[in-house]
């Protein structure tokens, strides 16, 4: 059956917008792929030495502080990265959290600032070895970032 030619042209344009949003919101199937097959390593932070106390090591092998990682990860647009700065407890719990935007514009500027706005009420009071952030107001792919800064931060606060 032939369709009139502005069906067609109706139906491309629709198939074509629905690929470009898909794309552009990323899923976590996508996050998944995309951040492990491409996304550089996770850029090194330090801990505030002043804040960290290497004696008050936790149940989980952590000192106690206050951190800070980058973590990089693969969106359609190129890759962007976040800062993650923290504070842990002697438990090795999250008592604060803060993401830093790092997004040159774009729709990860969007994703981003949605992200940080969201992550204090998902992480706050979880010990960071029970961390398994996927999604945060709509915004997956900053996960992969966020993912890997805590992966950092973990690394950092080791006691």
């Amino acid at each position: 059956m032939t369709l009139p030619r502005y069906k067609n042209t109706f139906l491309t344009a629709a198939a074509a917008s629905a690929l470009l949003l898909t794309a552009a919101c990323g899923s976590e199937a996508t996050d998944d792929d995309s951040s492990a097959a491409t996304a550089p390593a996770a850029a090194g932070g330090s801990a505030d030495s002043a804040d960290a106390d290497p004696s008050a090591a936790s149940s989980g092998g952590y000192a106690a502080g206050d951190y800070s990682a980058e973590g990089s990860y693969q969106t359609p647009g190129g890759t962007q990265s976040v800062v993650v700065e923290l504070s842990l407890d002697a438990t090795g719990t999250i008592t604060s959290v803060e993401v830093i935007p790092q997004a040159d514009g774009g729709n990860s500027e969007q994703f981003q600032g949605r992200f940080a706005g969201g992550i204090a009420d998902e992480v706050e009071g979880v010990s960071i070895d029970d961390l398994d952030v996927s999604k945060v107001s709509g915004s997956s792919l900053t996960s992969g970032g966020f993912n890997k800064a805590i992966d950092e931060i973990k690394a950092q606060a080791a006691a």
